[in-house]
């Protein structure tokens, strides 16, 4: 029984460069820019592999030239069926998109997006869906916090090919995407609509649309505005799902009205 290829991913970018009049409210013109953005560097990991994969730029001769960088990302995505990101549909994916590109690279196989920003927006009410702010509450691996470089320090440190900075950077990408990995599992029973892990797999009994699991729990009927379906609670990540088919007969289906 095959499972999906599930890739937990966090980039890094660097900055526009440009040249300003001033600091506030400035809007920049094309030909104000000197050096335009890039990817930096990025960790990834199968779900549940321990591990963690990083590439950077540290130490190329033209740090711009992310190419080499992006054929290894291409070669992970088009591997993937699913990729887990935090702001993943409107940065990373997007970001990572536009490089392979203006790299020349033909678009990888198809994969679905899991954006556990969007997820924690839609089904809860945090006080902060920051990446920091969620894995603080709720994992115990934590996004790691600047040291020596702090804020935009560590960026700048690295574009001036600091090797410390560089060291910390890593530190910080790597530990993004285990503490991702970890807020992903902590939302996954919560997400309604999740890709269904099951249709990968080709189950030989009933088996949960969130995680795969076939350790499945008979509890009670959903009812929708067509009819009654068997309701199951995944015994493994506590998701809920329900069957596809309804249970009433079709007599039943016959005589029921919508509104």
């Amino acid at each position: 029984m095959s499972a999906p290829r599930i890739l937990v991913l966090d980039i890094e970018t660097a900055p526009i460069l440009a040249y300003v009049w001033r600091t506030f409210k400035t809007n920049v013109s094309h030909d104000m820019m000197e050096t335009d953005w890039y990817i930096l560097s990025f960790a990834a990991k199968w779900l549940g592999d321990k591990e963690v994969m990083y590439h950077s730029q540290a130490g190329r001769r033209n740090i711009e030239d992310d190419k080499v960088l992006m054929r290894k990302l291409w070669k992970l995505l088009d591997e993937a069926d699913v990729v887990i990101a935090h702001n993943g549909k409107k940065f990373d994916v997007r970001k990572i998109k536009a490089r392979f590109i203006l790299n020349g690279f033909p678009p990888p196989s198809p994969f679905k997006v899991i954006d556990t920003l969007l997820e924690a927006r839609k089904e809860f009410a945090f006080t902060s869906n920051r990446l920091a702010a969620l894995t603080e509450a709720l994992c115990a691996e934590k996004k790691m916090t600047h040291g020596e470089f702090p804020g935009f320090a560590l960026w700048s440190e690295c574009l001036k090919g600091n090797p410390k900075a560089w060291a910390e950077m890593e530190k910080y990408n790597r530990q993004d995407v285990v503490s991702l990995e970890e807020l992903y599992l902590k939302l996954r029973p919560w997400i309604t609509g999740h890709v269904n892990v099951a249709a990968y797999q080709d189950p030989d009994d009933t088996a949960c649309p969130k995680c795969g699991s076939e350790d499945m729990q008979r509890r009670g009927t959903a009812v929708t505005q067509t009819g009654k379906y068997i309701r199951y609670q995944c015994k493994c990540c506590g998701g809920w799902a329900r069957s596809r088919y309804t249970i009433n007969t079709r007599e039943v289906r016959g005589n029921l009205l919508t509104n």
